[in-house]
């Protein structure tokens, strides 16, 4: 179904290309465009979100696609931070097509019962229907318009991309957000509310509308007075007039604040002491088009992150070095410049990782008097890592100690002397909404003949990218002690 429906679609520059597919005795697979960008929610950040205008941008771009997809009578049932990508000029793409179905087909309409989709961004109408069916003895429900859901969870991202936030957990009486959004007819008077701009309440409220029949089509958002806002970093048809500006602004955005307590990864730690519990009925409830055990298999190592000066760099190599600059290695790998201090590592203040840690974060000079393309600010890389000058045995403490604080069960933590990383940490636990988050720790060293530099990344494997990025930033917080900040950051 994934095959058919994502081929069918056809092309558009906010939308995965499909390719082909095939199959052999082992695998089945499918060849698709590559989002250089990586997710765009790992560049936003948790509680904050990012600018009216570059919501407004993105914003565009994902009802461009979704309204083209719904042209072609396929619904999505997925839309999410984890299936929005970039490209390398910083482009919006819609991923995953997994979950989607054909709700049109020669001008006849069908009705959805599939109960699928993750908790904060599904619409209403998919669980009660699911329930409707299992109080009718099995019997086939009345059924949702997938298209619609693809509206509400629409807006649900552009009030994430607002706030940094979900408005809710799931919209069911379980959650007492959603229940006043109710009672309040979208009136909420929950914090996270009253930091949207007010010109986009209604065009939230009219997405968001529980039902169906009265929530917005794409006509209404498309003559909405916020959709026809102008916006300094879109030309006229929609497109990224200065990705250079964008792009430093998304950056410069980026904030980790030490003096800040870190915000715990599980709001209520009780329900999920261990690790292997995570896919509890509270969690896997939903369908999800991604398997619920990530595949372990090291000739398939998708996640594997790009090192941040070189992805030729070895860690298990030693470095050659030459005074006053960086030199060349036999591989053909960038190694570090010789120093007596850690804090004279050159390039180590222009690398975009590091801006996040400053007082006032901002785009070095350097970087974009020379930069030509929207990767050339924000790399292709994720940005949830961080450098240490402190020796591995006590970093790896430190990581333990954090991970414990924050009820994220792990092993103890081996050191791999003699292998490719120093620590691999495997994470396993559930995000402040009850969704499953796993991913991994890797601990990484740079070596000089003085000085020895750690680089800890955080790889996500399964989950929403601003949780894993909110994770990311409690973990940092705790081991504050053990994170390097160059001199004058």
């Amino acid at each position: 179904m994934e095959v058919s429906l994502h081929s069918h679609i056809g092309q558009h520059p906010n939308i995965i290309e499909w390719f082909a597919t095939g199959e052999d005795a082992i695998w089945k697979w499918i060849a698709m465009e590559y989002a250089q960008g990586g997710d765009l929610f790992d560049k936003i950040e948790a509680d904050v979100g990012i600018s009216e205008d570059i919501a407004h941008f993105y914003f565009l771009q994902l009802i461009s696609g979704v309204s083209y997809m719904h042209s072609k009578g396929v619904g999505h049932r997925d839309i999410k931070p984890e299936n929005i990508l970039l490209s390398d000029t910083g482009n919006l793409k819609i991923a995953d097509f997994g979950l989607a179905t054909l709700f049109e087909y020669q001008g006849k309409q069908k009705l959805s019962s599939t109960m699928c989709g993750s908790p904060p961004y599904i619409a209403p109408e998919v669980i009660t229907s699911s329930k409707s069916a299992q109080t009718r003895g099995g019997t086939k429900a009345i059924g949702y318009a997938a298209n619609m859901v693809d509206i509400w969870s629409c807006g649900v991202v552009l009030f994430v991309l607002l706030v940094g936030n979900t408005p809710w957990d799931e919209p069911t009486s379980q959650s007492w957000e959603f229940q006043e959004y109710i009672r309040q007819d979208g009136r909420s008077s929950d914090d996270l509310w009253q930091k949207l701009p007010l010109n986009v309440l209604s065009l939230l409220r009219g997405m968001m509308n529980v039902d169906p029949a009265e929530r917005f089509t794409f006509e209404k958002i498309k003559h909405h007075p916020w959709y026809t806002r102008p916006n300094p970093l879109a030309t006229p048809d929609g497109k990224m007039k200065d990705p250079i500006a964008l792009a430093t602004k998304m950056l410069e955005n980026l904030k980790i604040d030490f003096s800040q307590l870190p915000s715990a990864s599980q709001r209520n730690p009780s329900r999920s002491q261990d690790g292997m519990d995570v896919d509890s009925e509270e969690v896997s409830r939903f369908s999800f088009t991604q398997p619920e055990t990530p595949i372990n298999d090291v000739m398939f190592d998708w996640e594997r992150p790009p090192r941040a000066y070189a992805s030729g760099f070895s860690a298990s190599q030693p470095t050659t070095i030459k005074d006053g600059g960086i030199c060349t290695m036999n591989n053909g790998a960038a190694g570090l410049p010789h120093a007596q201090n850690l804090h004279e590592l050159a390039g180590l203040s222009d690398e975009p990782t590091m801006s996040q840690f400053s007082a006032a974060p901002q785009v070095p000079l350097s970087l974009t008097q020379f930069a030509r393309h929207f990767n050339d600010i924000l790399p292709n890389y994720s940005l949830t890592r961080f450098f240490s000058h402190v020796s591995s045995e006590l970093l790896l403490h430190l990581l333990s100690d954090a991970l414990t604080k924050l009820n994220v069960p792990i092993p103890s933590i081996p050191q791999m002397q003699g292998r490719d990383h120093i620590a691999w940490i495997k994470v396993r636990t559930v995000d402040g909404r009850q969704c499953a988050l796993t991913g991994d720790i890797v601990v990484d060293s740079y070596r000089t003949e003085n000085a020895e530099l750690l680089e800890v990344r955080f790889v996500k494997v399964k989950g929403d990218p601003l949780e894993w990025r909110r994770f990311f930033k409690s973990v940092v917080v705790l081991c504050k002690e053990g994170v390097y900040i160059p001199e004058g950051q």
